[in-house]
């Protein structure tokens, strides 16, 4: 890209629950993607990851912290107390989670975005000032969780963002972003879905793109969204094959009774989001109690292992691996090793399709609700732009060509659409237009 004042430009960013991507676009050229060099890699897509670790200066001592590809390397190199935080962007929306405690310090979901952003901003390879120029910011259709409050998860991104300078955002749907870059592709006019399956939330998004002096215009049609991504199906893989080998469905007895063990823990266990903070809430606590009066203690020590030693990122590649050769083949042998934990299965596509069965058949229904708000019917669709990696599970490729066909769908693993299509939102001239009212 030449070079431009920085109030020329518009910056993209697609902070997301498993990756984050930002993009910058001027009036005199395409988006790029910002890069990252990484140990003399270039990386375009930054692991939304924080690792925070206690260091000794003399008689003080004082808290660092690192993010992406960064975080990843300080929790694996693992020489200081540390803790390492990921999908963090699932407590968004949670009024229920309003803190948690990294060694002296209380941190709020505003603390840990805005310490995420300070950590990539630090480690671009060029300038990346959010102070200036047109700021434009991906949000979900739909948050995460059971009940999310739209409201407080967007109270929390202006309070993190403004720390950094951000004053003027536009918030925009992340599905109309990836909407918006695939459609400066098409040659003519054409009503298009863009179905974005992240890491914490799949999100809908029908508009009608035209064509005009050659300038792309966009009508927004409709959208839904849900709670339901790629999160959601490693879920399905710990809670049947990793969880029954660390006691879920266990027995420990109370006094002169046998009772089970409660399925909360295994419930926060199988959340990639709620196991980063299980380390720091009373939960270890009280696992290690009920080790003393299991009737088989053996399998909630390696529980409380996984957990101490921190070996739920490993346990997350282990997951994600297994996830995705299943949707290249009909089975994989999961094996994961850790601190003398060993788990090991065969799982089966029919295995795992049975587990997600509930899951495809709500994404189906907010698929329904997408094309009633936009009031088309699947006839009515031109063209289907299927963008993020769970878009690639078979099942859910059966849910779109059953609806749409094959001959409609176009699939990209390119993390990077949704932040260059909010960059190139940021150049154009009705872009204030696309930001979502609150």
């Amino acid at each position: 890209m030449p070079p431009q004042s920085p109030a020329e430009l518009s910056i993209g960013i697609d902070f997301g629950t498993s990756n984050t991507v930002v993009a910058i676009a001027g009036p005199d050229g395409p988006a790029e993607a910002i890069v990252f060099d990484h140990h003399g890699t270039a990386l375009q897509v930054y692991v939304t990851a924080l690792c925070f670790w206690d260091e000794r200066h003399g008689a003080s001592r004082r808290t660092l912290v690192e993010g992406g590809p960064w975080a990843v390397d300080q929790f694996l190199d693992g020489r200081s107390a540390h803790r390492f935080i990921q999908s963090f962007k699932t407590f968004a929306a949670s009024a229920s989670f309003q803190e948690t405690r990294i060694f002296r310090e209380r941190y709020r979901f505003e603390d840990l975005l805005a310490a995420f952003l300070r950590t990539l901003t630090r480690h671009a390879s060029r300038s990346l000032d959010l102070s200036t120029g047109k700021i434009v910011i991906g949000r979900p259709v739909r948050f995460a969780g059971n009940k999310p409050d739209e409201q407080l998860a967007m109270e929390r991104y202006r309070a993190a963002f403004s720390r950094l300078g951000v004053q003027d955002a536009s918030y925009v749907y992340e599905p109309v972003g990836a909407a918006f870059f695939y459609a400066c592709q098409l040659d003519r006019d054409a009503t298009v879905l863009v179905a974005d399956f992240g890491g914490g939330t799949s999100d809908f998004s029908i508009l009608r793109f035209t064509r005009s002096g050659g300038q792309v215009r966009a009508e927004p049609l409709g959208q839904a969204g849900i709670g339901i991504a790629g999160d959601a199906f490693d879920y399905r893989i710990v809670d049947h094959v990793v969880s029954p080998r660390l006691g879920k469905g266990g027995r420990y007895r109370s006094l002169d009774k046998v009772l089970t063990i409660p399925n909360h823990y295994y419930a926060n266990f199988a959340r990639w989001n709620q196991l980063a903070m299980m380390k720091g809430s009373g939960d270890l606590k009280e696992l290690h109690a009920l080790v003393r009066v299991a009737l088989a203690p053996e399998p909630l020590r390696k529980f409380i292992d996984i957990i101490e030693y921190d070996l739920g990122f490993a346990l997350y590649r282990a997951v994600s691996s297994a996830k995705l050769a299943l949707s290249m083949q009909p089975e994989v042998e999961f094996r994961f090793e850790g601190e003398g934990v060993e788990i090991a299965a065969t799982i089966t596509r029919k295995e795992f399709e049975s587990w997600i069965a509930g899951d495809i058949a709500r994404l189906a229904t907010t698929l329904d609700e997408a094309l009633e708000t936009a009031a088309v019917a699947a006839g009515d669709i031109d063209r289907i732009f299927l963008t993020g990696g769970t878009s690639f599970v078979p099942a859910v490729q059966r849910l779109f060509v059953d609806r749409f066909g094959a001959e409609r769908i176009t699939s990209a693993d390119q993390f990077e659409s949704i932040a260059l299509g909010l960059a190139l939102i940021g150049q154009s001239p009705d872009s204030k237009r696309w930001s979502v009212r609150h």
